[in-house]
């Protein structure tokens, strides 16, 4: 049901040029058939969730970067609309509030890692601290180096603890981001998403995907992974964040917990009477 394996890691990061692919690439060239696939997909999706909500060992953590409209909502209404919300941990970052400012920067990702049997997604995440941080000023750049040797350990903690991560750099192109924006202005429907900030960060475009690609490449490991997913196409996207998602499931090969009935047959038919 899903993509390929092989499909699947040509969108792995290349840590010499991280944003060097192009995001409007065709890996599916079908826009009906990735649509079916993906509608066929979710009800074994669900059914993993499911198994690892039962068996309480494992959580997965499905982290969703990328610029200003690369779909980062769409993935999660498109995708996980095939979870059960009961185990869901959705966490949605915005700029640090002042009360988050005086705590370690790190504090607020850390108290929204799933438990175990959650599907955690973190729409934006910790790495914002090495990017958006540097660039409002809540950060020198002189704690760059700090950051990322952090980011690094709760990483190696989050396998201690059995927390799977997946690393989904969502590649938007300046003109598409341009295309999605004037949407957004022409539709009341889109138009309440829109701040100033939106405009801000399209016209530092180039230089805010610099600062990504750097932190792509830092961060990108054999053990953690990052991928980088061609998102111009949003058909495209949501399948291939969907097959990745389906690959780590697979590889925790869930089946139902065996463990002894808390009651028997004849004790439940005896309150019959």
């Amino acid at each position: 049901m899903r993509l390929e394996d092989a499909l699947l890691d040509s969108c792995l990061c290349q840590p010499d040029a991280p944003l060097g692919g192009d995001p409007r690439r065709l890996l599916v060239s079908d826009k009906s058939t990735a649509k079916q696939q993906l509608s066929d997909l979710k009800p074994w999706l669900n059914q993993q969730q499911t198994l690892l909500w039962a068996n309480r060992r494992d959580a997965v953590l499905l982290v969703l970067q990328g610029p200003d409209c690369c779909g980062k909502d769409g993935v999660i209404r498109h995708v996980l609309s095939a979870c059960n919300p009961q185990g869901l941990a959705l966490h949605s970052f915005q700029a640090p509030s002042p009360a988050e400012r005086a705590e370690h920067w790190l504090q607020r990702y850390r108290q929204r890692l799933p438990a175990p049997g959650l599907l955690g997604v973190f729409n934006r995440s910790y790495y914002e601290g090495l990017v958006s941080d540097l660039q409002d000023g809540l950060c020198p750049d002189a704690a760059l180096a700090s950051r990322r040797a952090e980011v690094a350990t709760l990483e190696t903690q989050l396998g201690q603890r059995r927390i799977h991560l997946l690393k989904c750099y969502l590649q938007l192109s300046r003109g598409e981001q341009r295309l999605r924006l004037e949407r957004r202005l022409e539709l009341p429907s889109k138009r309440w998403k829109l701040s100033r900030a939106d405009l801000d960060a399209h016209r530092q475009f180039d230089s805010l995907q610099a600062r990504w690609a750097s932190e792509l490449a830092a961060s990108h490991s054999s053990a953690a992974p990052w991928y980088v997913i061609p998102a111009d196409h949003r058909w495209q996207r949501d399948l291939l964040v969907a097959s990745l998602l389906a690959r780590t499931l697979e590889r925790l090969q869930l089946d139902w917990p065996a463990q002894p009935a808390p009651f028997s047959l004849a004790e439940l038919q005896a309150c019959a009477g």
